[in-house]
């Protein structure tokens, strides 16, 4: 697919996709879902990627969906055009491979919901946070409302949805919102760092630990432990094995 509003580029293990679209501030809208629901059945999906980075170009990772675009939708076309960026937003989860946000700018309203559907998130020193479609007299549309509250805490992500409010960088690192914060000329340096890093991990053991987390995370407390049982036990087939022989043998695991 020739892409128009992404740039993927693939360093050794590690997809970098980068969000062009800096007229709009690289605002969401339905040729984006096309294009990162095409990027993650094909680029994403490639045996030899172990990790994928989403950033944005220019001043801002994404400033929210298009406005341009939803202004003169019915009820009933808002509500699926919703749906259409939470189907795309849930596939980052259902990705095998580690999905790393690096914030470079703005992540306001659907910028901040993507770059909450990530697995976890660093940021620029100087970007910027919020939600602020309640000043337009609206709700978030790709989960804001449940997955904030699920990250921050429930008066936190109420804070920022009621006040339509932005944060700053050092707030968003104090609620728990990213992980990291980076001078900006080393961000997208750090997330390539951190997506090596990982890469270089048993890669069934990555893959697994994702998938268990995330689902544990919304199942009962003693099914989930099961789950992560279960999933230990299948490690010592083959990966596992090799990783602790490497430990023992003081040498490189060959995964």
């Amino acid at each position: 697919m020739q892409y128009k509003i992404l740039q993927p580029k693939q360093e050794g293990p590690v997809l970098i996709v980068t969000i062009n679209r800096q007229e709009s501030l690289n605002a969401l809208n339905t040729a984006f879902f096309d294009e990162l629901d095409e990027l993650f059945a094909n680029e994403a999906s490639q045996p030899d990627v172990k990790a994928v980075i989403i950033t944005g170009a220019g001043k801002a990772f994404v400033a929210g969906a298009d406005i341009a675009e939803m202004v003169d939708k019915n009820a009933e076309e808002a509500s699926n055009f919703s749906r259409r960026g939470q189907k795309t937003f849930l596939s980052i989860g259902m990705l095998s491979v580690p999905v790393i946000a690096a914030i470079n700018g703005f992540a306001l309203g659907g910028g901040l919901e993507l770059a909450m559907a990530c697995d976890f998130r660093i940021a620029a020193t100087t970007a910027k946070f919020g939600q602020p479609e309640v000043n337009l007299g609206l709700i978030p549309g790709y989960a804001a409302t449940q997955r904030l509250s699920r990250l921050v805490g429930l008066g936190s992500a109420l804070y920022m949805l009621t006040s339509g409010e932005m944060i700053t960088a050092d707030e968003a690192l104090r609620i728990g919102l990213v992980q990291k914060l980076i001078e900006p000329e080393k961000l997208l340096e750090e997330a390539v760092r951190l997506a090596n890093a990982i890469s270089s991990r048993g890669p069934q053991a990555v893959k697994l630990v994702k998938s268990v987390t995330r689902k544990g995370y919304h199942l009962p407390f003693p099914v989930a432990c099961e789950l992560e049982a279960q999933s230990f036990g299948q490690l010592f087939n083959d990966e596992g094995k090799e990783g602790m022989k490497a430990f023992l043998e003081k040498r490189k695991p060959v995964w």
